[in-house]
């Protein structure tokens, strides 16, 4: 079960990612863009999700993921940590908003990050 410290290790390990303190909470940038926060206690992540594809994703896995009501007008969702079967499965979420937030010379430069793992 991945923790706060894997997303941290993960979210940094991605190209020209910066951790940034910010309303009292660690967050990710992709070249000054962001991407992912740890908010409250550190159990969940938030993450960029296109609006169209949130409440698909809420209502498929609703033990997993969440809106939080602040950002409800946000194209963010929430992700229970404990709730992750992996450390690949956080990779790919963290991995897909990277890709949301990234600008097109780093898409360009790595073009199957973000890409669901097989298997």
């Amino acid at each position: 079960m991945p923790d706060a410290e894997d997303a941290r290790r993960i979210a940094l390990s991605l190209p020209e990612t910066t951790e940034k303190i910010a309303w009292s909470m660690p967050t990710f940038r992709v070249a000054g863009k962001m991407f992912a926060t740890l908010p409250e206690d550190e159990t969940s992540l938030a993450v960029r999700c296109p609006k169209e594809e949130r409440a698909e994703l809420v209502l498929a896995e609703p033990g997993k993921f969440w809106i939080a009501d602040h950002e409800a007008q946000f194209a963010w969702v929430r992700v229970r940590l404990a709730a992750l079967e992996d450390e690949r499965e956080l990779r790919d979420v963290l991995a897909d908003s990277w890709r949301q937030s990234a600008p097109p010379r780093l898409l360009e430069t790595h073009p199957r990050l973000g890409v669901p793992t097989e298997g």
